[in-house]
């Protein structure tokens, strides 16, 4: 009795091991993640392009050329397949912005209605914000 006990337990952990083993490690490679989460929405196209204009999407952002999301949907559809939807474009910009530059999250929240944090401003309050 005390055999077979041993003997099902001894198969228990090699199961567990061998599932364990079986599961796919993460990623450490952002461009891949990208890649991957896009093919989620069934946009496809050379991996190391779309990481490309992810991240000028996100220097873009970061540098003020593009100061809304608006704007960066417009070089998106610019450099993106002829005929890719508007759905799929605002698609990539979230995931370039969840990969790339996640400071500008706001930008996507803007579009849903959520209030993008203002920046304080620089210097000394003006005498008519002293209050």
């Amino acid at each position: 009795m005390k055999t077979l006990l041993r003997t099902g337990l001894v198969s228990a952990i090699a199961a567990c091991s061998m599932a364990l083993a079986s599961v796919a490690p993460a990623s450490a490679d952002p461009d891949t993640d990208f890649g991957n989460e896009l093919h989620v929405y069934g946009i496809y196209g050379p991996k190391d392009y779309n990481a490309w204009i992810g991240k000028i999407e996100c220097k873009r952002l970061r540098t003020g050329l593009d100061a809304n999301a608006a704007e960066s949907a417009v070089f998106l559809k610019t450099n993106l397949p002829r005929g890719t939807s508007e759905q799929a474009i605002y698609q990539f910009m979230s995931a370039g912005i969840n990969y790339y530059c996640p400071d500008q999250r706001p930008v996507v929240d803007s579009l849903a209605g959520q209030p993008q944090a203002a920046n304080p401003p620089v210097g000394a309050p003006l005498p008519a914000e002293q209050g």
